[in-house]
């Protein structure tokens, strides 16, 4: 439904990344983390963060392009390695990428949810996350993955999808498709 948004993302992972003293972080840990943060943003406004596409692993829901990202497999990686480097299971922020792109909310939205689940490691985020509605309907099971549909974020939220935010959504898909992004 969303187009992903590599600008945001990137600078919403600098964020994060920013406000460790290490400036490193276990990337599943920061995986769960944007994904409760994309959730509480479509909670409040109707909209994701991020626009990445959700997808259930058996550790729970992440986004797929942001994984994509650090493994190195995704198109835009090597723009990426130019500003988060991966160590094993660490990612490290290398480089400052600015916030132009991310809203006050956004950053508001960031922060509240990393200081909420600051106390939790990876496989405590792994089981608060098991919790979601969205991701119980999609468990993939004995599968590698399965796609979690945003309208099952949405009635997992109690929301209805917006018109108006839609119409935006189905611009911004045929915006990228002719300009690429």
């Amino acid at each position: 439904m969303f187009v992903f948004k590599f600008d945001k993302a990137i600078q919403a992972v600098a964020y994060l990344l920013r406000r460790e003293p290490s400036r490193e972080m276990n990337y599943m840990r920061l995986l769960k983390i944007l994904y409760i943060a994309d959730r509480e943003s479509i909670k409040l406004t109707g909209r994701p963060i991020t626009g990445d596409r959700v997808i259930a692993m058996k550790q729970g829901p992440v986004l797929g392009n942001i994984l994509d990202l650090i493994k190195g497999i995704h198109l835009r990686s090597p723009e990426w390695s130019m500003f988060i480097q991966r160590d094993e299971y660490k990612i490290r922020l290398i480089a400052e990428t600015g916030l132009p792109n991310l809203s006050r909310f956004d950053i508001l939205t960031l922060e509240r949810v990393a200081e909420e689940h600051r106390s939790l490691d990876e496989w405590d985020l792994v089981e608060f996350t098991h919790n979601f509605p969205e991701w119980r309907k999609n468990d993939p099971g004995d599968s590698k993955m399965k796609k979690i549909p945003f309208p099952d974020i949405f009635e997992a939220l109690g929301r209805t999808t917006d018109p108006e935010i839609e119409e935006e959504a189905m611009e911004d898909r045929a915006f990228a498709r002719l300009f690429g992004g």
